[in-house]
């Protein structure tokens, strides 16, 4: 039997979703295996695009996004007129978002790639992002992503981490659960009056293998100048800003963990 229908994003009409599944083979291969699918009520990462898209820097023209996904975030970049690098490693995920296309005016390269092995140009891009993402990579992969930043770059990623200080659990243990059961209330409701949930192909899960100690204990010594900031949703905020003038300090070739 016909399982009707998964979706991927909110796109305008039920038809035209549709009709892309009717056209491609990501979405046909999907169509009969809803276990490969997700209702997505509210996506802790979506809430918040506004804020890593406030850290583009001015004047911003080139950006790469790490673990792009279905290329919902990259396409909010190629929208604020960037030309963008998306990268993800699922093949699966990346042809969804070729299918999907861009809305411009910038536009979007999608590449299957491991990040990790993936020869990435020096001093090129004005922004880095990697949403929920650096946690599937050894924390040491941001080398490549500074060594990739132009000068006056900036590299932000939104991790998850398992928190250490007060404030990570005030945040993380206390706060969190109850406004994201009513954030999933209120979307589901929403989405209720409009249509129904929309679904998403499920993103590969891996649980939060660093603490917030050892984030910040590597990111002070790889990204130095960085700052990491506890978030709603279990989730942190790191900033990098690489100054226009390239340090001449050589970072050591390996960071271990902190033992804290």
């Amino acid at each position: 039997a016909r399982h009707e229908p998964p979706t991927d994003l909110s796109l305008p009409t039920r038809e035209l979703i549709m009709a892309i599944r009717e056209n491609h083979p990501a979405l046909r291969r999907r169509a009969g295996q809803p276990g490969r699918m997700s209702a997505v009520p509210f996506s802790h990462n979506d809430h918040y695009h506004p804020l890593l898209l406030r850290q583009v820097p001015a004047g911003a023209r080139t950006a790469l996004d790490v673990g792009c996904g279905t290329g919902k975030f990259a396409r909010r970049l190629a929208a604020a007129g960037l030309t963008v690098h998306a990268v993800d490693a699922s093949s699966e995920v990346i042809e969804l978002a070729r299918a999907l296309g861009t809305p411009g005016p910038g536009t979007i390269e999608y590449q299957q790639a491991d990040i990790r092995s993936l020869s990435l140009p020096t001093d090129h891009y004005d922004f880095i992002s990697c949403l929920a993402s650096i946690l599937h990579v050894p924390f040491d992969t941001v080398r490549a992503l500074r060594q990739a930043l132009a000068p006056g770059g900036i590299l932000v990623i939104l991790g998850l981490a398992r928190p250490r200080s007060a404030i990570d659990l005030l945040k993380w243990v206390i706060l969190g659960p109850p406004l994201n059961l009513v954030a999933r209330l209120m979307v589901w409701a929403g989405e209720r009056l409009n249509g129904g949930v929309d679904y998403s192909l499920k993103p590969p899960i891996r649980s939060e293998t660093m603490t917030m100690t050892e984030i910040r204990h590597k990111s002070d010594v790889l990204l130095p100048g960085r700052t990491v900031k506890p978030l709603l949703f279990w989730r942190y905020l790191l900033v990098f800003h690489l100054p226009r003038l390239r340090s001449t300090i050589t970072l050591p070739s390996r960071v271990g963990s902190s033992s804290r």
